[in-house]
């Protein structure tokens, strides 16, 4: 059975904000039957880094995240202004976050946090060569914590379960095995 998209028949917003917007759609599906009120949240897209330093170790981030309440370690990563390119938008957030800049950086994967619900995409970065050459220039509300830890380091915090942002989590089972094939 081929699979068809639904059709749109109308949309309004409830929520319309610079992190995050909240529209209802009324669909009709496949089967002719009618949806009213499912419920789709725009984010604007985000990218994250796997970023290598000049001596092999990866660069993660630890902040708390309010919404789940924990301390969380995580990629480095963030916000694409509108407009912006995702590989620069990646180089800035990482040179804001980290201070670190980068020789290379390459695109490894392109992941929708929840096409359920959400309509942004998460682009996941390789950067090779970081150097630090600044220090962290956050926004207002950014405080975090700037960690290195070796590849191996990196891959037994995953079988712990300590890397707990799926997303964080999914970009860094994606960069391993880009540098595994690379060697």
């Amino acid at each position: 059975m081929e699979i068809l998209k639904w059709q749109k028949l109308s949309s309004r917003y409830l929520v319309k904000e610079r992190w995050a917007t909240l529209r209802v759609d009324t669909c009709k599906l496949q089967n002719g039957t009618v949806k009213d009120d499912y419920y789709v949240l725009e984010y604007p897209d985000w990218a994250n880094a796997i970023a290598l330093t000049d001596d092999n170790k990866l660069i993660l981030v630890r902040q708390y995240r309010h919404a789940a309440d924990i301390i969380s370690l995580e990629v480095p990563g963030g916000v694409i202004e509108p407009g912006e390119d995702p590989e620069l938008g990646v180089r800035r957030e990482l040179l804001e976050e980290t201070g670190y800049s980068f020789k290379s950086c390459e695109l490894i994967a392109t992941l929708y946090p929840n096409p359920a619900t959400s309509t942004n995409r998460t682009f996941t970065y390789l950067l090779k060569g970081g150097v630090k050459t600044q220090e962290q220039h956050l926004d207002e509300h950014e405080i975090l914590n700037v960690e290195e830890y070796t590849i191996d380091e990196v891959k037994q915090l995953l079988v712990e379960n300590k890397i707990d942002q799926s997303l964080h989590a999914a970009a860094l089972f994606y960069g391993l095995l880009k540098l595994e094939a690379i060697k």
